[in-house]
């Protein structure tokens, strides 16, 4: 059986017990047993037990994100012995890209990404679609099982003897809280899909120029919070745009006009929180959702998108 090593920011501590729970079925095959430091028994050194598991690891999974990178224990401990470990051909190192960050130079920036191309986890519609691409790649790079056949009885009067368990206690895998943000989670959570947003608008436009004759796009960043978007076809301008942080209530704003006002807009965005996630829900004046929806910022992206474009489409 393989152990897998979580080497994580405790920000993300709720993305890392959602990749947990998709690793239940290489652990119910006997593959894998995982360990992260929430695993540390009261009393223990922390230092300690954390330098043993990383020694005895097999798969080491670096769950990558700006928390992670400005990490010094992470960064400078944890990942640089691991790459170590990695090159010697003790372990091996899977970083999973879970939020955008700059990571494409650290000394893990080398070595191949999941999800796949290193696209974040957070980019998905679908978080489970990310997390599954991320579970397929651990599968692949587990290390092989033995064939070997274990010895046959010798006579039906003797019995094995039993032996102790080998590796880790056994215990639940579901050890899972619910996770209480704070007003500086909401606020990162929120610059962070501003950002994605204008990315994904200014990129968007540009993709559609190019497949079609006649049309052209226009973005314009105003400033950190704020950016407008514009479609010509043949020279006219058929739909515009306005998106910007708002303040009452606080969450991303759309404006179907550049106007750079910031007191109307035509739908907005607001910040909710499950037990583990925090995400998007509009509050409904032209963006329409089921009461179960949670949109990540891709999800919110794309919609925003979809009635950019409601003009342009008629």
């Amino acid at each position: 059986m393989a152990t897998i090593f979580f080497s994580y920011s405790h920000a993300d501590e709720a993305l890392r017990d959602q990749l947990e729970k998709h690793l239940s079925a290489l652990k119910h095959e006997g593959l894998v047993d995982t360990w992260h430091d929430r695993r540390i028994p009261a009393g223990d050194v922390l230092d300690d037990a954390i330098s043993v598991e990383l020694e005895r690891a097999d798969v080491i999974l670096l769950l990558v994100s700006a928390d992670f990178l400005a990490s010094n224990y992470c960064y400078n401990i944890e990942m640089r012995r691991a790459v170590e470990r990695h090159e010697a051909r003790e372990a091996r190192v899977i970083p999973v890209i879970l939020r955008p960050c700059d990571w494409h130079g650290t000394p893990f920036g080398k070595l191949a990404a999941t999800p796949d191309d290193g696209r974040p986890v957070r980019s998905f519609a679908d978080i489970d679609e990310g997390l599954l691409q991320v579970v397929r790649a651990t599968r692949r790079a587990l290390p092989p099982r033995s064939s070997a056949k274990p010895p046959a009885r010798q006579s039906p009067i003797r019995r094995p003897q039993p032996q102790k368990p080998i590796g880790p206690a056994p215990r639940s895998s579901n050890l899972g809280l619910p996770r209480r943000f704070t007003d500086i989670d909401r606020d990162r959570f929120r610059d962070e899909s501003f950002e994605f947003l204008a990315v994904f608008f200014e990129n968007s436009l540009q993709e559609l120029a190019q497949r079609h004759p006649g049309v052209d796009g226009r973005f314009k960043r105003i400033d950190a919070e704020a950016f407008t978007a514009a479609i010509y076809r043949d020279g006219t301008k058929r739909t515009s745009c306005h998106i910007f942080l708002a303040t009452m209530p606080d969450g991303i704003a759309y404006s179907a006009a550049e106007s750079q006002a910031r007191n109307s807009y035509n739908e907005i965005l607001n910040i909710e929180a499950d037990d583990h996630n925090l995400y998007w829900r509009p509050i409904g004046m032209n963006i329409h959702v089921d009461d179960a929806a949670r949109l990540t910022p891709q999800a919110a992206a794309e919609a925003y998108w979809d009635l950019f474009l409601q003009d342009l489409r008629r």
